[in-house]
């Protein structure tokens, strides 16, 4: 950590914001507004994660268990964000992966626990996934650790879902 980031965190603090963007600019292919999500969600839990940042309970989602080859999507736009080969038992609680799909996710900083933090949601709606961390296993040492409510599995052999288009 460096002094950039202290300062970041502490001006966070301060300011009574739990959260700085690292790229304003950032449009999502999917542009569809909160208040529309929460229309189509049909899962409490899972708005709350995706569009509002929260975090579902470790230990909690029945995908920690999940074993089976296929593809896992986010649950609001059904962009396929995993392979299945990607997964492992990171020990956190929450489904975790060491890859992502190529272009699927898209990162940011995070500030809300005063220390930064990588923050990934789905490049193409913008949901919350999870944070990604430089602690997991070869080949690449990521451990994208995603809340199991924002997505959906797909075991191999079933079709994916069509992708949401803006409503």
């Amino acid at each position: 950590m460096n002094r950039r980031d202290i300062l970041m965190g502490a001006l966070a603090l301060t300011a009574g914001v739990t959260r700085l963007h690292a790229n304003e600019d950032e449009t999502m292919e999917l542009d569809v507004s909160k208040r529309r999500w929460r229309e189509i969600l049909d899962d409490d839990a899972a708005f709350r994660v995706l569009f509002k940042e929260g975090t579902e309970r470790p230990w909690s989602s029945d995908l920690n268990q999940e074993k089976r080859p296929g593809t896992y999507v986010c649950k609001a736009c059904y962009q396929p964000l995993f392979d299945a080969s990607m997964k492992y038992e990171s020990g956190t609680g929450w489904p975790s992966f060491f890859d992502t799909l190529d272009g699927a996710v898209a990162t940011k900083r995070d500030f809300k626990l005063i220390l930064p933090r990588t923050e990934y949601h789905c490049a193409r709606c913008g949901g919350h996934q999870g944070h990604v961390f430089d602690d997991g296993p070869e080949p690449t040492g990521k451990r994208y650790c995603n809340n199991g409510v924002a997505l959906i599995f797909v075991p191999e052999g079933q079709e994916l879902p069509a992708l949401r288009q803006a409503a």
